[in-house]
């Protein structure tokens, strides 16, 4: 896909530009964070985070009042607490503790959608079982004709249709990379564009 391709060779560092993690279960408290949040600003608060909460038990059994007050600058933070204590629940109660490895077991889990799902099995777990859509995704994606469709479940599946599975991750990852560097929501950089070429929207947003 030239799309994919043009996009590899021009974001050649990935990792620290997205939520970092070293086992399924911050991956998971990592993704429920970023939600109307900065990756960067996750990542800061998940140094202190992580260090105190390693386990489901851990976010099973934790004060609310302590949870929001570490994640307090994430945002939405008492909702986000309840998810992180409620997810450690889950995990214990139904899963031995530990991150389910499906997508059904994963949607059962407070925070997490489909989106978050995918990630997780993508990520933690090497299934590439679906394109995970998020507001870059949602936004560049149809201003690169890869479809017409508004619904994140939709776009899904048309990015599914078009983009072989083993490249589904990378096509998240890498719209989600050119949306925060050029293709942004209001005026788009298509002076700068590696795909302006291919774009039926380009100079026209």
């Amino acid at each position: 896909m030239e799309i994919l391709n043009r996009l590899r060779k021009t974001y050649t560092t990935r990792p620290e530009e997205f939520v970092l993690w070293s086992t399924p279960l911050e991956l998971v408290v990592g993704t429920v964070l970023s939600a109307q949040c900065t990756d960067e600003r996750v990542n800061a608060v998940t140094r202190q985070l992580f260090q105190q909460y390693k386990t489901a038990e851990d976010y099973a059994q934790a004060s609310l009042a302590d949870l929001e007050k570490i994640i307090y600058s994430t945002g939405f933070y008492k909702s986000k607490a309840r998810y992180l204590k409620g997810l450690g629940q889950v995990m214990v109660e139904k899963w031995g503790g530990e991150v389910p490895d499906t997508v059904v077991g994963l949607i059962e889990l407070p925070g997490v959608a489909k989106k978050t799902a995918y990630l997780v099995m993508a990520k933690a777990y090497g299934k590439q079982v679906g394109v995970a859509v998020d507001t870059h995704v949602k936004r560049v994606a149809p201003r690169l004709g890869l479809t017409n469709q508004t619904s994140p479940d939709k776009i899904s599946q048309d990015l599914m249709e078009i983009v072989p599975q083993e490249d589904w991750l990378d096509i998240n990852e890498f719209l989600i990379l050119h949306g925060r560097a050029v293709c942004s929501p209001r005026k788009p950089n298509c002076g700068e564009c590696p795909l302006v070429d291919l774009c039926p929207s380009a100079f026209t947003v």
